[in-house]
């Protein structure tokens, strides 16, 4: 592999690569370079494999309890609840395989070759190959619409340009050149190199390949990316924190009931027993299965608005994202030059984009404003019968300007004949063609103002002009628009009778006006911007494009204000420093709106730097200069139909219409789902406690047994699980995005929530306590009875402990719970399936259950909906006492 081929003359080149200008390689020595330097593919990560997938749904804390509670439940030969657990993390970890087989199956079906095959030249003759066959000193044949496959010298350009916003972020194509370059190149500025992944946008040209595979450039990127370190979502953080507490907080109950049991005078291995028994119903069955069906189903939603997530963890990490970088290019921008000002003589047309036909009815007929049209159309290479949007986005955006003024361009072209052409060439910045018309020919010129200007001696603006009086005058107009991020082209014409040589064709020009070209800002970005400010989402570009550019784009969606200082956009240049702590900015560098001039490794820093004080940090990106950030990030998204397909293999997300705006439903998802998953853990931590105390306590006060082991494995099951899945399923706070992200440190459960818990998990425990004590002492019922009678007590308290969830601020009797349906239909079920186990002969008997009387079911529906009363005396007593909570707060 040759490096820094830039720098070297062409005979050096061929003489390194052993190749031939007009032979290329000999086939002979093709397999000895293949089996050298390998096929022609860049490093990338191996397609997933089912078993890998399957794998990562055991890896969850929560499992990890379960397998536990399971292995103990087995140990005490209770066999039965023991295989229900088995169940329950076998349903759990089915749908969340199924669920991520169904993204990575979806990412397979985008992941395009792009261009499977090239042009090369070998022993003389032209062929197709394969690009995975290209090696070091094949000679390429380059022509427009072409996926280069390789890293390449150039030895021949005919008005070659190359789009490489996919490797550098570049907007504008880059004209190509053959001459030698400094050592000290950037790659931005190699305009003697083509680079594997970027697309010819016209012209034609011919290279000798100098590096293929892992050793192109965009082979060193995907490295980076693939090197660079994934943290664990916060989700899996917080959850990994949940169940630390669980499992201190269940180790404390039972082992504080066996000490108390055992000084009471009661057996020691039986009051084990009833310490492992309820460790056991401490552990919330259910929980792994409502996470992984409400996650399951906030993925199903994105899929419907064409947003693929890779990894479920990854829709919560959405919601809690409070940093957002995004590339300009394709993501803010249309990814297509548009004409935006004109200025000729002493008038300027600017935001021509935004404005309708009629607008330029009174300039058509203005004799300088014609002739810069028709310098548009016949100084132009792209062929108005077939227009390839893969060509130059210059001329591009001149034809489609003149077509939207009505003018005809293929007529145009047809009635200017063009006789002579002066190619664009990257050394004179410039294009001039010669075009016959009826007693005489015109020639059109267009290039860079410094350029064409030293051929023009006129400035026509009504009448010609001496142009010496008005160059500097130009000059500032032209810097103006350039400041304002505006590519800038000259246009001239003039005269002649007779048919010019392109040695005289640029001499004697009239200079006519200037036009500014913008790639602009989608339409619908600023609204989404809006809404993330208001979320608290801040939103910053990251661009290897010019600052001035990045600016103006900042500046129409939102991410940057008008008045904003020059502190809130970095050059990349500066960046190095700030992010090593040398000179003292890295607090300043956290309050930048704009990165420019920024490369891949200096992405991946600023990312890296940004998570280390404490952002949960995206990264929108569709190029192969965004991998490394892509996957660096807390949540790496990538577009699915224009993004790079390294950007799509390592990103988290993928955008399948490459809209900007997705990304706000995929947020607002995020948030909704992590708000549920609190509210259930509440509701299911809740119950669970409460059977932990009742049973404890029973035991301690010599009661009769409130509940059996497996009755407590069916609540765990289906009166916590169904009303705990609803709550999964819940729309969200109307103003979830007018709240700012949660903090990446808090746990999923704060110190009010866990305060809550035991208030309802109290509030129940006195409720069953209450009538067993009632059926005991004043009703004097069997053991049979009252421990039934408990059990529906419980049922019923459990399932109506749901209504105990909103917020305070919320009114009781309407809000988000009582307004969701699936929490109606979810108590419906629980009811049903409990009487149907009642009626149902065997497990009737497994469950110890008989039919009560109506009185009796009374009595439990009233002590339960006593725990409910209860529980918000307690709840509005504390608020008297502390305040009123903050708007963050679930209960």
């Amino acid at each position: 592999m040759l490096q820094n081929a830039f720098f070297y003359s062409l005979q050096e080149i061929i003489a390194c690569t052993g190749s031939d200008l007009e032979r290329g390689l000999d086939k002979e020595c093709i397999p000895e370079r293949l089996q050298k330097y390998g096929p022609n593919r860049i490093p990338a990560q191996d397609p997933k494999k089912r078993w890998a997938i399957f794998l990562d749904q055991l890896l969850d804390p929560i499992i990890y309890i379960l397998f536990a509670a399971g292995s103990l439940a087995y140990i005490f030969s209770d066999v039965l609840e023991s295989a229900a657990i088995l169940f329950v993390i076998f349903i759990s970890v089915a749908i969340g395989y199924f669920m991520e087989l169904k993204a990575v199956r979806s990412l397979e079906a985008l992941i395009k070759m792009g261009q499977t095959s090239t042009d090369v030249i070998r022993s003389g003759q032209r062929m197709d190959i394969k690009a995975a066959d290209v090696v070091p000193g094949d000679v390429i044949v380059l022509s427009p619409g072409d996926v280069v496959p390789a890293d390449a010298r150039l030895t021949q350009v005919d008005n070659l340009s190359v789009k490489e916003s996919v490797l550098t972020g570049e907007s504008l194509s880059i004209h190509k050149g053959i001459e030698p370059l400094p050592e000290n190149t950037p790659v931005t500025d190699r305009t003697n190199m083509v680079y594997r992944g970027t697309v010819i946008s016209s012209g034609y040209g011919r290279a000798i390949v100098t590096a293929t595979g892992k050793y192109s450039q965009l082979g060193t990127i995907q490295q980076m990316g693939l090197d660079a370190d994934k943290d664990r979502t916060p989700l899996e953080k917080k959850l990994n924190q949940l169940s630390k507490w669980l499992i201190w907080l269940t180790l404390g109950i039972a082992g504080l009931i066996v000490v108390i049991g055992y000084f009471r005078g009661n057996d020691l291995l039986l009051m084990i027993e009833t310490g492992v028994a309820l460790a056991v119903a401490a552990i919330p069955e259910g929980l792994p299965i409502v996470a992984t069906i409400a996650l399951a189903r906030g993925m199903m939603r994105l899929s419907q608005k064409q947003v693929i997530i890779k990894k479920m963890e990854a829709v919560q990490t959405l919601g809690a994202t409070d940093i957002i970088f995004t590339d300009k290019t394709g993501t803010l921008t249309e990814d297509r030059m548009m004409v935006s000002t004109i200025i000729f003589g002493e008038t300027c047309l600017d935001n021509l984009n935004q404005r309708e036909q009629s607008y330029f009815s009174a300039f058509k007929n203005k004799l300088v404003f014609d002739k810069m049209i028709m310098v548009g159309i016949l100084c132009n290479n792209v062929d108005p019968t077939a227009i390839d949007e893969q060509a130059d986005s210059i001329e591009l955006a001149l034809i489609h300007f003149a077509i939207n003024l009505g003018y005809d361009p293929e007529l145009v072209k047809r009635n200017n004949p063009e006789k002579v052409e002066l190619p664009f060439d990257s050394t004179l910045k410039l294009m001039a063609t010669a075009h016959q018309r009826q007693g005489g020919f015109t020639i059109y010129a267009k290039g860079a103002y410094e350029s064409l200007v030293d051929h023009c001696n006129f400035d026509l603006d009504g009448k010609e002009l001496d142009l010496n009086e008005h160059k500097l005058l130009w000059k500032q107009k032209v810097d103006t628009l350039a400041s304002q991020g505006l590519r800038t082209l000259a246009f001239a014409y003039k005269e002649e009778e007779k048919a010019p040589s392109r040695a005289n064709i640029l001499n004697g020009l009239t200079f006519l006006g200037v036009i500014g070209f913008q790639d602009p800002a989608r339409e619908d970005v600023k609204a989404v911007i809006d809404i993330y400010k208001k979320a608290g989402i801040k939103v910053i570009m990251v661009t290897g494009d010019h600052p001035g550019t990045s600016k103006k784009i900042a500046q129409e969606v939102g991410i940057l204000e008008i008045n904003a200082g020059p502190d809130r956009i970095w050059h990349g240049k500066d960046i190095k420093r700030s992010l090593d702590g040398t000179d003292g900015n890295g607090s300043v560098l956290l309050n930048a709106s704009i990165f420019a001039r920024v490369g891949p490794e200096q992405k991946l820093n600023l990312i890296s730097y940004y998570q280390e004080h404490g952002h949960i940090v995206g990264m929108i990106g569709d190029g192969i200069n965004d991998v490394p950030a892509l996957k660096k990030a807390d949540i790496g998204i990538a577009m699915g139909l224009r993004g790079a397909e390294a950007a799509r293999e390592v990103a988290d997300v993928i955008l399948k219409n490459d809209k900007f705006t997705a990304m706000e439903l995929g947020i607002r998802q995020g948030r909704v789902i992590f708000q549920n998953i609190r509210q259930f853990v509440v509701y299911l931590l809740s119950c669970n406690l409460a059977e932990i105390l009742t049973v404890g306590f029973a035991a301690l006060l010599n009661l009769p047994s409130p509940l059996l082991p497996l009755q407590i494995l069916f609540l765990n099951l289906v009166t916590d699980v169904f009303p705990a899945l609803a709550l999964g399923f819940g729309k969200g706070e109307k103003d979830i995005m007018e709240q700012p992200p949660k903090k990446p440190k808090d746990p999923i459960l704060s110190q009010i929530d866990w305060n809550f818990i035991v208030l309802y998990g109290l509030s129940i425990t006195i409720a069953v306590l209450g009538i067993v004590a009632y059926a005991d002492k004043i009703l004097k019922f069997s053991p049979e009875i009252i421990n039934n009678m408990a059990f529906y007590t419980l049922v019923f308290a459990q399932l109506i402990n749901v209504f105990n969830i909103p917020k305070q601020r919320e009114s009781f009797f309407i809000n988000e719970i009582t307004t969701n349906l699936w929490v109606w239909g979810a108590i419906i079920l629980s009811l049903a399936l409990t009487l149907g186990a009642n009626l149902s002969t065997p497990l009737a008997a497994a469950f110890s259950l008989r039919m009560l009387s109506w009185e009796q079911l009374g009595y439990s529906a009233l002590f339960a909906f006593g725990a409910l009363v209860l529980a918000q005396l307690f709840k509005r007593a504390r608020v008297l006492y502390f305040g009123a909570y903050p708007n963050s707060v679930i209960p």
